[in-house]
């Protein structure tokens, strides 16, 4: 998988621009808050417009500001994972984590529902609502949710902020098994150097 990535665009009164160009399977981008991290992640999913610049995956262009292309966000083949997990209150896990699979081509599919769930750890969940789970446990369900999609590449939004240290670990360890096992490209956002060596790959810093 290459990623080949030239955006800029003005938010809050500031600049951000990011390029990186890599085979890598982790790009980590990695900053202070307020740097433009998360803004890169939404162009690359197509849910910011850049107001200049490319994305390419695996050479299909994704976006092309000089040639007009912005596929939508639904073609992009992009999993999102958000730093607060926002799942839907009102669906238990399992319809939680189908929502993205019921949406996605049966061609797409190549992880089912209980795959995710011992893939994840969280076979005991599917019947319980988000307001009932953990900070580790909901993570975990958002990362199935994100995976069920059928993503060629996986976006990680401080995936372990807002976690306490045993949570952290036990994401981390998840990541590990995605990255390795899974053998799918992320690019990942965090402001912790620790969390950023560990996952390895190409590091690109923005501040």
């Amino acid at each position: 998988m290459a990623f080949d990535v030239d955006l800029a665009v003005a938010r809050g009164g500031r600049q951000i621009a990011v390029r990186f160009e890599t085979q890598a399977r982790v790009v980590s981008l990695f900053g202070p808050s307020g740097a433009g991290k998360t803004s890169v992640l939404d162009m690359v999913a197509g849910l910011l417009r850049p107001a200049a610049g490319h994305v390419r995956v695996d050479g299909e262009t994704l976006f092309d500001a000089a040639q007009g292309i912005a596929l939508p966000p639904e073609r992009r083949g992009v999993g999102y994972v958000p730093q607060d997990a926002r799942l839907f209150p009102h669906m238990n896990v399992r319809d939680n984590l189908l929502y993205g699979w019921r949406l996605t081509a049966p061609a797409r599919r190549w992880l089912a529902l209980e795959e995710a769930l011992d893939l994840l750890g969280i076979g005991h969940l599917p019947d319980r609502r988000p307001a009932t789970l953990s900070g580790g446990e909901a993570q975990r369900v958002a990362l199935g949710r994100a995976l069920l999609a059928g993503p060629r590449v996986l976006l990680l939004d401080e995936p372990l902020a807002s976690l306490d240290r045993a949570r952290r670990e036990e994401i981390m360890a998840m990541l590990e098994r995605i990255r390795d096992d899974l053998k799918i490209p992320i690019i990942h956002v965090s402001h912790d150097r620790a969390e950023v060596d560990r996952l390895g790959g190409l590091v690109v810093e923005m501040g």
